[in-house]
């Protein structure tokens, strides 16, 4: 079980691969969805729609 490394909040393999394409590929400590979207100064909405369009282009990290 792997803990946001912030608010330490369950992760869920969604979570560890968009801090991968988005941070670290080799990351093996991660941030949960709202911390890395606080982290990059962005919305988590927008990290939603960037990675609903990786997934479209078939970015194995979101299949």
């Amino acid at each position: 079980m792997a803990l946001c490394m912030d608010c330490k909040k369950e992760l869920t393999r969604l979570d560890q691969n968009a801090y991968r394409k988005f941070v670290n590929r080799g990351s093996t400590s991660f941030l949960c969805k709202t911390c890395l979207a606080k982290k990059l100064g962005v919305e988590e909405a927008l990290l939603d729609r960037k990675i609903e369009d990786f997934r479209r282009q078939g970015c194995s990290l979101f299949m």
